[in-house]
């Protein structure tokens, strides 16, 4: 057996899989076809026209499973970068992925994508949804954590209602960090951030989602792209010491994020911001639904559009768990994948 080797005509793709703060990333690293286009969002308008497939392939069963998620390194399309990503999930391609660029940045220094230099690393990386910069902090030669500075967040509203089947009147922010998303607190609809109470979250995050998609516009200041909700986040509070609070976010088709969510915690910080709960300077620790965390700071104010926004740093920490070769049987009927949920 360990000689064997695939047929001729089995298409090979490899990928280096890691994971920040519990939640899963799988790097493409070589036998995916080359993208077209000039900026980061027209490739991912390309790969989801002609290679979704692919995308379900990796992402969904037998291969990954309803929670997965990964990316596409693309070489840059802006001068400052040095490589861009396009991010990956059971529904398709996402805008950007603050646990990605923490999992992405700690496999590109150590599996030499780029030069390590000592005690820190900074990378730019182009995204659908703006430019991201990453540092990396080095002990012993290996990423301990990575701080990034994300795109700019913003409120597009505060205590917004809507009617959802199954709950009633429901309660929510909405807010973007390189997505957009509804933030519920969990207690309002009677649930808690915790793995015991995961099947109604995913539940009651996706009729909520459907609910407030089907109400309302969700526009996005400069690209149709990325005007759209991602998910919906709900917030808990915290017993831990030194830990502000807890969120789980739920996204594409019910998929569950057990990191803190970068993104989530990006826009999180633009709401404390716009409600005069935090200020410049300010950081908090957000856990997730199973008690990994992400330190979380407003580092800057700033303006997006006709939106007032902050710049949020974001830190946590990856690990690489394998190296896979994915073969894939041009006769096999499943190859595409399939979800179960």
């Amino acid at each position: 057996m360990k000689s064997w080797r695939a047929p001729e005509g089995w298409q090979k793709i490899t990928t280096i899989d890691a994971h920040t703060a519990g939640e899963p990333f799988r790097v493409v690293t070589s036998g995916f076809p080359a993208l077209e286009g000039t900026t980061i969002l027209a490739k991912r308008r390309f790969v989801k026209e002609h290679y979704d497939q692919l995308r379900s392939t990796l992402m969904l069963e037998p291969r990954g499973h309803a929670d997965m998620y990964g990316c596409l390194v693309t070489p840059p399309v802006t001068k400052e970068a040095d490589f861009g990503v396009l991010f990956m999930h059971n529904a398709g391609f996402s805008t950007m992925c603050g646990h990605g660029i923490i999992a992405m940045t700690t496999v590109a220094l150590e599996a030499g994508l780029v030069v390590m230099q000592t005690p820190q690393t900074t990378m730019r990386i182009d995204t659908p949804a703006g430019l991201v910069t990453a540092k990396a902090h080095i002990e012993d030669g290996r990423v301990k954590s990575v701080s990034f500075l994300n795109v700019a967040s913003f409120v597009l509203g505060l205590d917004q209602t809507i009617m959802v089947p199954g709950l009633g009147e429901v309660r929510y922010d909405l807010a973007f960090g390189g997505g957009f998303y509804a933030y519920v607190n969990a207690a309002d609809v009677g649930l808690t951030v915790t793995p015991e109470d995961l099947h109604p979250l995913i539940d009651q995050g996706m009729a909520i989602k459907r609910a407030i998609m089907a109400s309302r516009s969700v526009p996005h200041p400069f690209e149709d792209d990325l005007g759209f909700l991602y998910g919906t986040i709900f917030v808990d509070k915290s017993d831990e010491a030194g830990v502000h609070s807890k969120n789980v976010c739920i996204f594409a088709e019910g998929e569950v994020d057990r990191s803190p969510t970068g993104t989530g915690v990006s826009a999180r910080l633009a709401i404390h911001y716009a409600r005069g709960e935090l200020g410049v300077g300010d950081e908090i620790t957000i856990a997730s639904i199973i008690g990994t965390s992400f330190r979380c700071t407003v580092a800057e104010e700033t303006m997006f559009g006709p939106h007032p926004a902050i710049i949020p740093q974001v830190e946590g920490s990856a690990y690489i768990t394998g190296r896979h070769e994915f073969l894939i049987d041009p006769t096999d009927p499943l190859r595409d994948g399939f979800m179960m949920r």
